[in-house]
């Protein structure tokens, strides 16, 4: 009986040695359609390897900020992670070219610029050991502030979020007058509650779940900057997956990608309109009032040019979005 169990015991052992656990972290909130839809990839890759490949997410920025995420991708203690553009500059830096404040008018012109970018940010992302498993446009940004604005000017004795460990970008917003406070993504709503911050830039639907809106209860009508979202999974993890499986799951993650595109854009109006019932003013804008955040971004992205953006990718952006 002993020798059986010992048996059943190896032969159990074996084949859950075989069986590959990915663990994936991300800053999106569970009950969050971003969330669901790691959720929903997980389930499909589950099924498409035959249960040989199973994902554990992570999720809420419980295991860190996105640059902390990409930090334990290198040490083995994470294998993926969904960022956004913010986490993929620290594994390829010229996703820095899509931060610029207004220049992006619309869905067109951002999949122009990424299209043409995206075969060297993938070789980039590879070199440095992680595979880009999808990439598209989670949304735009626009600002949520304690007190009404309505002119660029409004923010000057404001406390402005920025990126921690992006301090290149916090330096241009110093360098145009205005106070900000590096802090992790994890820290927003503590950071609003106590004082330390009046106003950040975020995408509606992260408002939301965070609650961030219930503090920074104005939201400036104006598309201020956008936002995209990329899986990345550790190389070394990709590749001890059976190659035979690798063409399905890169099936998965492109359909992912068409579903997020549209599943984003009413996702934005969906949580405008919920923010609004909770208390959300919404302010609009006149064509003056707009004219001058056109000013204030024409004087601040020169500066970007060489400082946080490569001169020759600077240069690059622009002549692609002009042809």
């Amino acid at each position: 009986m002993k020798k059986t169990f010992l048996l059943f015991f190896i032969i159990f052992s074996l084949l859950e040695a075989k069986k590959i656990t990915v663990k994936f972290a991300s800053l999106a909130p569970e009950g969050t359609v971003w969330n669901d839809m790691l959720i929903e990839m997980k389930q499909e890759w589950q099924t498409a390897t035959e249960n040989k490949v199973r994902i554990k997410i992570y999720p809420g920025g419980i295991l860190g900020d996105e640059r902390d995420m990409v930090r334990n991708m290198r040490i083995g203690r994470l294998h993926g992670a969904g960022l956004t553009t913010e986490g993929l500059t620290e594994l390829a830096p010229d996703f820095s070219a899509f931060f610029l404040p207004m220049v992006y008018k619309n869905e067109d012109d951002i999949y122009k610029v990424l299209n043409e970018l995206l075969p060297d940010l993938e070789k980039t992302i590879e070199s440095r050991g992680a595979k880009l498993l999808y990439i598209a446009n989670l949304g735009w940004a626009y600002w949520f502030t304690k007190e009404i604005i309505k002119r660029p000017d409004d923010l000057l004795d404001k406390r402005i979020f920025t990126w921690a460990g992006n301090y290149r970008y916090a330096e241009i917003y110093k360098r145009a007058g205005y106070s900000v406070v590096p802090l992790a993504g994890t820290e927003i709503l503590s950071s609003l509650q106590t004082g330390m911050v009046d106003a950040i830039t975020t995408m509606p639907l992260y408002a939301l779940a965070g609650q961030s809106f219930g503090i920074a209860n104005n939201m400036l009508d104006l598309k201020w900057g956008f936002l995209l979202a990329g899986i990345v999974i550790d190389l070394n993890t990709w590749n001890s997956i059976p190659e035979k499986y690798h063409t399905r799951l890169m099936e998965i993650s492109n359909n992912m990608q068409k579903k997020s595109m549209e599943m984003n854009r009413k996702a934005e109006l969906d949580a405008i309109n919920a923010m609004k019932s909770y208390g959300l003013k919404v302010q609009t804008l006149n064509q003056e009032e707009i004219d001058a955040w056109e000013k204030r971004a024409e004087e601040i992205i020169p500066i970007l040019r060489g400082y946080t953006i490569p001169e020759n990718l600077f240069d690059r952006v622009f002549e692609i979005l002009k042809n």
